[in-house]
């Protein structure tokens, strides 16, 4: 199946031109490396080993030649973990390093809150990376091929479809009422209109939904999606199972020396 990696899970995070080398990787690899990373990543529990894994996702991205926009999509996970940074430093009991009247900050929080919002945007990066830039259809066809139910990927596979179908509906229901003259503002016409909006969005995707189902029954669907791609399994993926393998494992042995744990 063709068409470019940009058409993604969570929208176009890369130029097709610049996926690079991770764009040439089996998919059941990239989805398979994806989830040991983010297993690997939550289980480390020192925080240099931790910092070294962080490192590792920012390095991905930047070998496979991917946009440094990709980065922009930590920043609403950077919103969230700072409150963690605010929060968690004066709730653990240790050390005190800063007090604030009656708060203090304890080394043992602050240290606490900087591998969790270490691990948490090593995971998203390596996600983004790894997953994020698969095609949809490419993406459940990996997943069906590592033996996922047949019916969780359809689901997986139309639920995508259907959210994009929602999509274009709202743009061209949103296009209409500016051609109308319509402006937001903080009044009741306002909310009105926006409820009307979300009222004929739901109904417009009903309808659609349904015209979907008669459509793939008409064409003799009655379940399990139909897997077009071959997924061939190279030597490249090999050596970059084997690289992967070798840092992962590292990471996980730098983790129990006494020294950096």
């Amino acid at each position: 199946m063709s068409g470019p990696p940009a058409a993604g899970l969570i929208g176009p995070v890369a130029d097709p031109a610049r996926t690079g080398w991770i764009a040439g990787l089996d998919p059941r690899l990239r989805v398979v490396a994806a989830l040991l990373f983010a297993l690997v990543t939550v289980s480390l529990h020192g925080l240099p080993v931790t910092a070294l894994a962080f490192v590792l996702a920012l390095l991905l991205p930047a070998s496979a030649g991917l946009s440094p926009r990709l980065l922009v999509r930590l920043l609403p996970l950077a919103f969230l973990m700072l409150a963690l940074l605010l929060t968690l430093p004066f709730s653990v009991p240790g050390e005190p390093v800063w007090r604030l009247g009656p708060l203090t900050a304890s080394a043992e929080g602050l240290r606490l809150a900087l591998t969790v919002l270490l691990k948490a945007n090593a995971v998203v990066l390596a996600v983004l990376v790894l997953v994020g830039t698969l095609e949809p259809a490419l993406f459940g066809h990996a997943l069906a091929r590592l033996g996922l139910p047949d019916k969780l990927v359809a689901l997986l596979l139309l639920t995508l479809r259907q959210v994009q179908l929602i999509a274009d509906e709202y743009r061209r229901l949103t296009r209409a009422m500016r051609a109308r003259g319509f402006v937001p503002r903080s009044d009741r016409h306002t909310w009105n209109t926006v409820g009307w909006l979300m009222g004929m969005l739901l109904v417009r995707a009903l309808a659609r939904s349904r015209r979907l189902v008669e459509a793939m029954r008409l064409r003799g669907w009655q379940g399990p999606l139909p897997l077009l791609d071959v997924l061939r399994w190279r030597g490249r993926d090999t050596a970059a199972a084997v690289v992967g393998t070798l840092l992962l494992a590292a990471l996980l042995v730098l983790d129990r020396l006494p020294g950096l744990s």
